[in-house]
């Protein structure tokens, strides 16, 4: 064979070869290499996606936090004051128990105090009479010298 020939002939399978790769190999290999481009595409987009959508969820936890820390806060103000307006409040029921606790017993012992000096003037009065009978020699009647006795038992 020829060397023109040879040469003409590989052209031909050459240029065969070309034509039924891009006509039947080329396109599914540029649409498998166009679909990984768009799913690469597509992967980059979600990506930047959820990187925006994750920083307004950090921005929304840190808003939400704040305003839990100061809710907090504010309830925990609530609490002590509503502790110390308890505190407070018993501290003056304390005072005014004990005010009430000592007036009663300054009452009480205004009146044992009254009741000790009825007794001691009875006694004071019945050893008068006593001493009376002993130096009149001579019994005094209750009955009959109540009046004296009232009398006397005023003026002690």
């Amino acid at each position: 064979m020829n060397i023109n020939a040879t040469l003409f002939l590989q052209a031909i399978v050459f240029a065969v070869l070309v034509w039924f790769t891009m006509k039947f190999v080329w396109p599914p290999i540029t649409k498998a290499l166009d679909e990984r481009a768009q799913k690469i595409a597509d992967g980059l987009a979600a990506a930047d996606t959820a990187k925006a959508e994750l920083a307004t969820a950090n921005k929304r936890v840190e808003a939400e936090l704040a305003s839990s820390r100061n809710e907090t806060a504010t309830r925990l103000a609530d609490a002590e004051r509503r502790a110390q307006a308890i505190v407070d409040e018993a501290k003056a029921r304390a005072v005014e128990e004990g005010n009430r606790i000592i007036a009663a017993a300054k009452a009480e012992a205004e009146q044992q105090s009254v009741k000790a000096r009825d007794a001691l003037r009875d006694q004071v009065a019945a050893l008068a009479v006593k001493g009376a009978e002993q130096i009149l020699r001579k019994e005094v009647n209750a009955g009959v010298h109540a009046e004296l006795l009232s009398r006397l038992k005023t003026e002690l």
